[in-house]
């Protein structure tokens, strides 16, 4: 019997990239079984755009009421997929165009990883693209100091302990195990505690045959130093996120570290006084912030 396989796309007013999406999920080569569109309260013509996929049997449209983040909307999205009997997750955020074999070849990658491991993989990912073909620099996993392990045995993939939410396929065990990404992050660091939480007992694996495109506006990941009246609000998330994740789950040295260099990058990029301060009031905030990660429904 084959493998029912849901992917989860979270969407927010990107109607201009959400049909491309979509259509690219539908035409794997390896069928999707279902496609989860989770959309998070957009205010644009989205419910019109996903009017037109409606009569497709495979595509669920789940509306929210409110926009949760990227992180409630995967929390959503990911129990609506195990509640449908989904063996595997495929999870991607509304602006990822996916190549024809990115499913085939993650299923294969992982499959070859768990018989060459002698272990079950929580979770893998797809190397990630930008648009003039260069790698996502918003997109690169945490490698495994044995990252190499599986290249040296002649596949093409690589061990990593942590990646974002752009093309990463989940496996049923590891959401009954684990539970769901925390939808009280709302944006931001979501990706890394939930996939450095599923690595728990051995690393997922990158898929380097499988291949996705980031359509993003820049090619830039994550620097406080960007820091701007227009996007702090994004960051005040990731600096109360990350200094929860480091505080409560991880050391108090690696907290230390994330504090110092975090104020480096902001000084460096001359970001103002006061939006330094704002900052520095949610890594404090991120130390009583601790939710605890929730589960489907249906797991006992």
């Amino acid at each position: 019997m084959t493998d029912k396989v849901a992917a989860v796309v979270v969407t927010y007013n990107r109607v201009d990239k959400l049909g491309r999406v979509l259509d690219s999920i539908l035409a794997q080569s390896r069928s999707v079984d279902l496609v989860i569109v989770v959309d998070n309260a957009s205010t644009d013509s989205t419910p019109t755009l996903l009017a037109d996929y409606q009569g497709d049997p495979r595509v669920e449209i789940v509306r929210l009421g409110t926009n949760t983040g990227g992180a409630g909307g995967f929390a959503a999205g990911m129990e609506r997929a195990y509640e449908r009997g989904a063996d595997w997750v495929w999870i991607m955020d509304d602006d990822c165009y996916t190549d024809e074999v990115a499913l085939e070849k993650l299923l294969d990658g992982h499959s070859a990883a768990e018989v060459e491991l002698g272990r079950p993989v929580p979770y893998s990912c797809s190397l990630v693209r930008y648009t003039d073909g260069s790698i996502c620099e918003m997109n690169n996993p945490g490698t495994a100091w044995d990252w190499g392990r599986l290249i040296a045995k002649g596949h093409n993939t690589v061990l990593i302990t942590n990646c974002s939410f752009v093309s990463v396929l989940i496996a049923r065990r590891t959401i009954a195990k684990y539970g769901l990404p925390l939808a009280e992050y709302f944006i931001w660091f979501d990706d890394q505690e939930y996939t450095l939480r599923i690595s728990a007992e051995g690393p997922g694996v990158q898929v380097l045959d499988s291949v996705v495109t980031h359509d993003m506006p820049d090619n830039r990941g994550v620097n406080f130093g960007d820091l701007n009246s227009g996007n702090a609000w994004k960051f005040f998330y990731g600096a109360r996120n990350e200094s929860s994740y480091l505080w409560h789950h991880d050391n108090k040295l690696e907290w230390l570290t994330f504090v110092l260099g975090t104020y480096v990058r902001m000084a460096r990029g001359g970001v103002g006084r006061r939006l330094q301060v704002s900052v520095a009031r949610k890594i404090l905030e991120g130390i009583k912030f601790n939710p605890i990660p929730q589960f489907p429904r249906t797991v006992r």
